[in-house]
């Protein structure tokens, strides 16, 4: 294994970990602020999905080269993120929580009803492209849409009874 997939894989671990860190830290004060859950019956098998999409990926792009290409998409893919968590500041969760306050209309959310969601769909394909494994990027976007088909129409529920 090179540095580079090192470092690239060991960065995909160490964000999602921090993801959820501070997805339960929110999710914990939004809770405590009178916001409520829905949808908490399919968190696990996205949790599972992602899981096994990060674990696939260190398993299968263990020795694998980078491509430069693919890891540009990936770091402009970085900045949508960050601009994405800059946006929700303190409403950013892996979870749907709704809260009786405005939604956020500023920031990426006013060109896209769920640029969270759209972020990933593009990462779930883009990182196992940066180590070639196309299979991985076509199973788990198939798998990934799936997931979110079923989320979206929940949240969207869930934020029209609010």
């Amino acid at each position: 294994m090179t540095i580079g997939t090192f470092s690239f894989l060991a960065f995909i671990v160490l964000q999602r970990l921090g993801e959820l860190v501070l997805a339960k830290r929110n999710t914990a004060a939004l809770l405590a602020r009178g916001a409520h859950e829905a949808g908490a019956g399919h968190y696990p098998v996205m949790v599972a999905l992602h899981t096994a999409w990060v674990l696939g990926l260190v398993a299968f792009g263990f020795g694998e080269p980078i491509n430069a290409i693919w890891l540009a998409v990936y770091v402009v893919l970085q900045f949508l993120r960050v601009w994405i968590l800059a946006t929700l500041g303190p409403r950013w969760t892996t979870r749907i929580i709704v809260i009786d306050e405005p939604l956020v209309a500023k920031g990426p959310f006013r060109f896209l009803p769920h640029p969270n969601y759209t972020l990933v769909v593009f990462e779930i394909f883009v990182a196992p492209m940066v180590l070639g494994l196309l299979w991985l990027a076509v199973l788990f976007s198939v798998l990934n849409a799936l997931m979110l088909y079923h989320r979206i129409r929940v949240e969207d529920h869930a934020l029209r009874r609010s």
